[in-house]
């Protein structure tokens, strides 16, 4: 028997997946895998501030004290222990007063991101996304053909005027935030700025989305108040242990109220069962058994010494008319160059040098030509940072006008 129909590689695919492209970032960084190329193109925490030996010692500790029963299958909801510890550091650290059966762990938030657009948006959906936003949260959402609406971030927080245009014209499904040292620019919303955003979604359908992996990467400057604090039951809390113990483990968390932490555990369900539970256990074990606050105060330390190396070597390298923020914490800063610049261009140069970033576009909707680009300062050492910032420097020089 003979069947007839169209067997190309195109029509096997869904139209969902159609439209979503790959990561850029992930691209880039084939490119920088060379390793005499200085690279702040990735995302990446310190690799040297990995606690191995006393994960090492963690490990062992979980299998003598459960044995095989840790091997087994889990529960979908996470490790009991684990999520009493969200909780209580979420109410010693922010006086938030989640109660553990509201947390959900995930692998990594970027699950969470997934997960969410999975039981909240239908195709068309309007989704207000930070512009620029995080690359991670607009491919995850673009899955299931969310309408994007972007707003513009900056240093002052979401711009209030756009956002109060957006929700004049129809409460949209969800808004993507990321409030504190913001992935892609470094900028964190103001106080003023967060009870300006509380304001237009207090008694509306619309959800905020607040991810915060970096939160606990405070270099300087107050703590300012979580959306879950001003607006509850218009929060989704994201969090992470990837940028505070380690990426591998891809331990992450949602905090929700019932009626979508329902949700959320059905499509979690579906999807994997259930989160590592042994990575969990051991994760548990290493925080209980060490000093975690120590731990994160010596990330900060680093961090704050390499954000600082970077902003002065910018001022030394890069010509006047070039902004940047400044962040207070986290892992990024954000380059405006001229308007009349191509960051794309000036990656193309700046390659040829043996130094890679992230030109701008891929941090906004549907454009090409930007002239911004986002640096990561993480994982480079100060000597390395000063090293890749003159050469850099050197780049934007020989960058042509458009």
């Amino acid at each position: 028997m003979q069947i007839s129909g169209d067997l190309s590689p195109k029509s096997i695919f869904s139209d969902r997946i159609s439209d979503v492209p790959k990561s850029f970032i992930r691209e880039i960084l084939k490119v920088a895998i060379d390793p005499s190329v200085i690279s702040f193109a990735g995302g990446l925490p310190n690799r040297k501030l990995f606690p191995v030996e006393e994960i090492k010692e963690a490990t062992n500790r979980v299998l003598e004290e459960y044995g095989r029963d840790v091997l087994q299958y889990s529960n979908t909801e996470g490790f009991l222990e684990l999520r009493k510890y969200i909780a209580q550091r979420y109410l010693e650290k922010q006086n938030l007063d989640i109660p553990v059966d509201n947390i959900l762990i995930t692998n990594g938030s970027q699950q969470g991101l997934d997960l969410l657009g999975k039981i909240l948006l239908n195709q068309g959906d309007e989704a207000v996304i930070e512009e620029p936003g995080y690359l991670g949260a607009i491919q995850a959402l673009s899955v299931y053909r969310a309408s994007f609406r972007p707003v513009p971030v900056s240093e002052e927080g979401m711009a209030l005027a756009r956002l109060k245009a957006v929700m004049s014209q129809g409460a949209p499904k969800l808004i993507y935030t990321v409030p504190n040292f913001q992935n892609p620019a470094g900028i964190s919303y103001p106080e003023a700025n967060r009870l300006g955003v509380a304001d237009l979604l207090r008694n509306t359908p619309t959800l905020l989305i607040e991810d915060d992996p970096y939160g606990e990467l405070q270099f300087e400057g107050e703590k300012k108040t979580s959306f879950k604090k001003l607006i509850p039951e218009n929060t989704i809390l994201l969090g992470s242990f990837s940028k505070t113990v380690v990426p591998s483990f891809r331990l992450g968390w949602l905090a929700a109220p019932d009626h979508i932490l329902e949700k959320l555990v059905i499509a979690k369900q579906a999807a994997d069962l259930h989160t590592n539970n042994f990575a969990q256990h051991v994760i548990y074990r290493y925080i209980k058994d060490n000093n975690f606050d120590a731990h994160i105060e010596k990330i900060v330390s680093v961090y704050r010494s390499q954000r600082n190396a970077m902003i002065e070597s910018i001022r030394h390298y890069f010509p006047q008319e070039i902004k940047y923020t400044k962040p207070e914490g986290g892992m990024f800063l954000w380059v405006t160059l001229p308007p009349q610049m191509s960051s794309m261009k000036l990656f193309e140069i700046a390659i040829q040098d043996k130094v890679a970033f992230v030109p701008g576009h891929p941090f906004y909707i549907n454009k090409t030509e930007v002239n911004t680009l986002r640096l990561n300062f993480s994982c480079v050492d100060e000597e390395t940072i000063q090293l890749g910032i003159k050469r850099l420097g050197r780049a934007i020089i020989q960058l042509p006008a458009a």
